[in-house]
């Protein structure tokens, strides 16, 4: 490579002076652009946290509950005593439901966690949440599956969407049973919790295969027969209040 020395005038001094001037000029409102995209990014981010506070599974130790004890009388409380000190107790370890309680009367009794939820709901991956829920015999036969199926798949490491997946193609094969008739549970627990509405009314729920929740009368008013429409697991789930809590006391109706 050959160097060739190069003569700087007054002139070409001042015409480079300008040239970096201008590409100076050009430089600074990049730079802007850039600290605002990053500033808009960043802002877009905290607004998606806020609306999806649970955007993905937590550790799995955060589902468990430590005391074994402490669960099975969770779950006891989702029924009346008359009900669930009969029944089967599962508890919640690390690889899928355990039977903690052997019962005599067919009702199984455990607590539920946030992937329960329909897979919109915003609170699906929410560790705190504790739904405490007394199956019949026919819903232990033909909804139970679907409860234990969905744990093992999301503690085995599936995400959402594959869970769904697995659950829609495993019900679609009939390996997971449509709901058997007169299929029913009770949640009554006065501990149960989810952040949107603390713990909501005891209710007793009913699982059908996808129905008009009208025929029932749910959701009209003065009715106490709520309904929702599971379309991907083509079940529909009709919810009944009740006036009292499995301890007996009275509930009151004020959410």
């Amino acid at each position: 490579m050959v160097y060739r020395p190069v003569c700087i005038t007054k002139k070409n001094f001042l015409s480079q002076e300008r040239s970096m001037r201008r590409r100076t000029l050009e430089v600074i409102p990049l730079k802007r652009f850039l600290l605002l995209f990053v500033l808009a990014a960043t802002w877009q981010a905290q607004a998606q946290g806020a609306t999806t506070p649970y955007p993905s599974m937590a550790p799995p130790e955060q589902y468990l509950i430590t005391d074994r004890n402490a669960e099975i009388a969770l779950a006891q409380s989702a029924a009346p005593e008359s009900i669930s000190r009969d029944a089967d107790v599962l508890v919640l370890g690390r690889q899928g439901y355990e039977t903690a309680v052997k019962g005599k009367n067919g009702f199984a009794c455990l607590v539920q966690r946030s992937w329960m939820a329909p897979i919109d709901d915003p609170e699906f991956w929410n560790p705190k949440v504790r739904s405490p829920i007394c199956l019949n015999a026919p819903a232990v036969r033909s909804f139970l599956p679907r409860i234990i199926r969905k744990t093992e798949l999301v503690l085995g490491g599936s995400t959402k969407a594959q869970m769904f997946e697995e659950i829609t193609a495993a019900i679609d094969r009939k390996e997971l049973p449509a709901p058997e008739a007169d299929s029913m549970s009770y949640m009554m627990s006065k501990q149960s919790y989810n952040d949107r509405n603390g713990n909501w009314h005891p209710h007793l729920m009913l699982f059908l295969p996808q129905t008009d929740p009208l025929a029932w009368g749910a959701g009209l008013p003065g009715t106490p027969i709520f309904a929702f429409q599971d379309t991907v697991e083509h079940l529909t789930v009709i919810l009944i209040t009740v006036s009292h809590w499995s301890d007996g006391t009275a509930a009151t109706f004020d959410k």
